[in-house]
Parts: structure tokens; C-alpha cells; sequence
């Protein structure tokens, strides 16, 4: 059986929340060498954007401003991050 590893996120408020992820999963995600923390920080921007990306284009209604911008600026993070837009990473664009 596969143990777990634990890896908590903190808030801008000092509040903090752990996740356990099964041992492993994260060196399966990760580049040699690449710090494990890191791993999950990419995962949560990746994760946080596409979540904007679907709540800014794929809903019905029309977007609220504050979310069409919070979806940009998700999106320039990611760029920032990663390299590319988030529809090139996804493999589509608007």
C-alpha cells in the first residue's frame, strides 16, 4: 500500500489547509530536479485558471466584469508561470 505525503497552502489571512497526496504522485508530475513544492504550486495555478477559463467562457449568461478580468489576470499568471496562454496549453483559443 502507497503511504501519503502531506503539503499544506496558506492563506494571505495566516489560515492554512493541508492536502495528503499518495507518495510518489508528485515526483510522477515533476522535472528532475524540480523542488516538490513547486510541483504543487504548478498544479494549483493550472488548476485555479482553468477553473476561470470555464467560468468566464463556458457558462451560460452573460460574465460578470469582475470575473472576466479575474479570468485574465488567472490567465497572465499562468503564462507568467508556464510559458504559454492557457488555450495553448489547453490546445484551443478564444
Amino acid at each position: 500500500m502507497v503511504d501519503t505525503e502531506t503539503y499544506t497552502v496558506e492563506a494571505p489571512n495566516g489560515e492554512t489547509d493541508a492536502v495528503e497526496l499518495p507518495e510518489g504522485l508528485v515526483d510522477l508530475l515533476a522535472e528532475q530536479g524540480e523542488n516538490p513544492s513547486h510541483v504543487v504550486t504548478d498544479v494549483i495555478v493550472q488548476a485555479f485558471a482553468q477553473q476561470a477559463h470555464m467560468i468566464a467562457h463556458h457558462t451560460e449568461g452573460e460574465t460578470p466584469e469582475d470575473v472576466a478580468e479575474i479570468e485574465e489576470k488567472a490567465g497572465e499568471l499562468f503564462e507568467e508561470r508556464f510559458g504559454q496562454s492557457l488555450e495553448e496549453a489547453m490546445g484551443h483559443s478564444h
